[in-house]
């Protein structure tokens, strides 16, 4: 069929077969006007791994490859307004959370998902980005913590987040982050990722850890500065996964198998840090 017709038949209202049965996961994270993060980054990965993707934008932010020159948070009410919209709709399998911006916003995230009774959340734990420009008032942490962490199936920080969140100095090293996650765990989710890509070595290493076992999740380390977007990427996996059916330990070794994927296809672009490539296995 050539390009007129495709036009031809748009115009006489066809519309796509509906998909039946299509996971439905929702991001709650504020939007990358650079396209390499945050919302626009898990609504790449949702499609990618065969999902149907929502979301609830928390902030709005001026930002590209190099930096964050602005970020206008969303009113609290708007952003619940939002998570009520496609829950009592659509329906959510799935959930993350990413850059939440204030302790007001992260009160309605917890409680949107308290009263829809969302399921398989994965909180992202967004503080900073790579040049420590900060996406999460300090006063927002403890609220953080002490309401969504308890609703968490899985957190997902790095060694920054993970100190920031325990007010110790950074992991340093896989047995450093084994205690890190255990002190994780005891403040209520119900298993944690401690992520370890800055850490030297010829491997990045993850540590997970359910409450009762340690897994070290371990995948290639890519010499390349074009990682904006990992930390989303990966979270965004690990939620399809879980949205599809997949129990946590394989939803976190497929997110990590995607994830290495992305930052090894990473796209050269801009000026500063590259974005990773969600769609690395479509092509």
């Amino acid at each position: 069929m050539g390009s007129s017709e495709i036009g031809v038949s748009a115009a006489r209202g066809l519309k796509a077969t509906p998909v039946e049965g299509i996971p439905r996961v929702l991001t709650i994270a504020g939007s990358d006007s650079g396209g390499g993060a945050g919302i626009q980054a898990d609504l790449k990965v949702f499609f990618a791994l065969g999902c149907h993707g929502m979301s609830a934008i928390t902030a709005l932010t001026a930002q590209n490859t190099t930096g964050v020159t602005g970020i206008h948070p969303v009113p609290p009410d708007f952003v619940a307004a939002q998570i009520d919209a496609v829950a009592t709709d659509i329906g959510v399998d799935a959930a993350k959370t990413g850059m939440l911006a204030s302790a007001e916003i992260v009160e309605v995230v917890a409680d949107g998902v308290r009263a829809h009774s969302i399921g398989n959340l994965v909180v992202d734990p967004v503080f900073v980005t790579k040049r420590r420009d900060r996406l999460l008032d300090r006063d927002a942490v403890k609220t953080l913590v002490d309401l969504l962490f308890p609703l968490a199936t899985l957190v997902t920080p790095n060694l920054f987040e993970a100190a920031g969140l325990l007010g110790t100095d950074e992991p340093s090293s896989v047995p450093d982050m084994k205690e890190a996650a255990r002190a994780l765990k005891d403040l209520g989710p119900t298993a944690v990722l401690v992520k370890g890509g800055h850490l030297p070595g010829e491997q990045a290493v993850d540590v997970f850890f359910d409450g009762t076992e340690f897994m070290e999740v371990v995948g290639p380390r890519f010499d390349t500065e074009d990682t904006h977007g990992t930390g989303c990427t990966l979270s965004a996996a690990i939620a399809a996964r879980l949205a599809h059916g997949d129990d946590l330990e394989a939803a976190v070794n497929a997110g990590k198998r995607f994830v290495s994927g992305a930052i090894e296809r990473g796209l050269r672009i801009g000026k500063g840090y590259g974005p990773v490539n969600p769609g690395w296995d479509l092509h």
